[in-house]
């Protein structure tokens, strides 16, 4: 008993000691400038009255004493469309703000705006005031007016009548929404879809989506998480999951981001001037279905850019199928993979006949293999690559023999295509002057594609790939 009193008898005479030699701390206007983590926040794009995520900005004393910063404010005040927090409170003008000598403090900034229109700016200033004169922080953000879909237990989330999306409006989808058997869904020029985390679209049987993009105004379809530091993420989203029966036809479409890009069984897919890319497994996820695709640009995809299994017919005629990732880099990372099998969710085989022509196109990436063809004997397996560059190990990896004249022809391998940038943060799968894909397509192959992605005639001298080299 006579040591606890002792301990807090000492622990009291401790805190009184510390109380009474308690440094007085003075704080003066500041004689030089402060610095700043960064000079502009540009905070992800936001949607009507849905609230940014919170960005920060640090503010560096470098002087060797305390300060007192007279004013730090948003120049637009109460009016101003952000909210900032200084060091913890919350307001927008704050006065005599404290900041010890080689220290920092925190503004964090967030914007909830009301849209005006279907795409506007909203811009504004943290400015700092002192007697060394006054500094700023721009704040800037893309606002879009949106319309949502949002998947609840008393809300299926289904259109079930013919309906075509305008581009005045982003549209948000939260959980699935479905297009309902033979339905349309037309979406123009323009228009820009977002799906929010674990959300996807469903094309049900005898339904069709229609993706009507130009060249000048593609069609997006992309995660909500719209600053860049999510443009070369997967995973953001789930798929558009086709039914059997069910039908899309791209144009000018822009689709990445996810996990599987379409996600196809037994459906149809034409695709034109489009660029599928980074996803988590597959770009284009085929289980005995259709697909005509032309002057078609993937990359980025963990498993595969093209997943063919049970079969199907399947013309892929001037496309560029790369695959290179540094975040997916322990994925098998495939250009192509096509099969005669595909083991259902019960876990029983299921074959069906393979017809799949490549065509003046390129497949490439930085593994040994960019191609990979499964045969099951007694099932029709149909293969040509014609006229196409592509990165080939050997047949028993590739399962099929590249100098069998029956299945390639024309053909290049392991030739770099020499792309312009294959990353996917400035991604651009143009070939450089010296790419030996420049004047190797097939002319008659190049005359039912005349012009390639960018709208440029490859009527004569044609480069294999999407892009017609000029």
């Amino acid at each position: 008993m006579k040591f606890k009193l002792l301990l807090a008898f000492s622990f009291w005479m401790l805190l009184m000691a510390v109380s009474c030699n308690k440094d007085d701390i003075s704080f003066d206007a500041p004689s030089q400038e402060l610095s700043f983590s960064r000079d502009t926040v540009f905070c992800d794009t936001v949607y009507h009255q849905v609230r940014s995520e919170t960005y920060a900005v640090k503010v560096y004393n470098n002087e060797d004493k305390d300060i007192l910063i007279p004013r730090i404010h948003l120049e637009k005040g109460a009016t101003s469309l952000y909210k900032i927090n200084v060091d913890g409170k919350p307001g927008y003008d704050f006065k005599d703000v404290p900041l010890r000598k080689k220290d920092s403090l925190y503004i964090f900034v967030e914007i909830a705006p009301e849209a005006t229109g279907p795409e506007a700016i909203a811009e504004d200033k943290i400015l700092f005031q002192s007697p060394v004169g006054e500094q700023k922080v721009v704040l800037f953000s893309v606002v879009q007016d949106a319309e949502f879909f949002i998947q609840t237990p008393t809300n299926p989330n289904i259109i079930s009548a013919n309906t075509t999306w305008t581009n005045n409006k982003a549209k948000i989808i939260y959980g699935n929404l479905t297009i309902d058997q033979n339905i349309n869904l037309n979406i123009q020029a323009g228009t820009k879809v977002y799906f929010h985390k674990n959300s996807g679209m469903k094309v049900s049987s005898g339904a069709t989506l229609n993706i009507n993009g130009t060249l000048a105004n593609n069609v997006t379809l992309r995660g909500d998480r719209n600053d860049p530091a999510y443009d070369t993420i997967p995973k953001n989203w789930n798929s558009i999951k086709m039914d059997a029966g069910s039908n899309i036809n791209m144009n000018y479409a822009r689709l990445f981001g996810g996990t599987k890009g379409l996600e196809m069984k037994q459906a149809n897919a034409t695709i034109n001037n489009s660029f599928i890319h980074t996803f988590q497994e597959y770009g284009i996820y085929a289980i005995g279905s259709t697909i005509t695709a032309k002057n078609l640009v993937m990359n980025n995809c963990g498993e595969s850019a093209v997943g063919v299994f049970r079969g199907g017919t399947h013309n892929f005629t001037h496309c560029t199928i790369a695959n290179y990732s540094d975040l997916l880099h322990s994925y098998n990372r495939l250009g192509i993979f096509a099969a005669n099998e595909w083991i259902n969710d019960s876990g029983v085989k299921e074959y069906g006949a393979l017809i799949f022509n490549l065509r003046n196109s390129i497949v490439y990436s930085d593994r040994d293999n960019s191609v990979n063809l499964e045969y099951t004997p007694m099932q029709l397996f149909n293969v040509a690559i014609q006229n196409c560059l592509i990165k080939y190990s050997n047949q028993s990896e590739a399962g099929f023999d590249f100098n069998d004249n029956l299945i390639v022809t024309q053909s290049k391998k392991n030739l770099d295509p020499l792309f312009v940038n294959y990353f996917a943060a400035q991604m651009n799968l143009r070939v450089k002057q010296n790419s030996p894909a420049i004047g190797q397509g097939n002319t008659a192959v190049a005359a039912t594609v005349p012009t390639d992605i960018a709208n440029v005639s490859r009527t004569s001298n044609p480069t294999i790939g999407a892009y017609q080299y000029f």
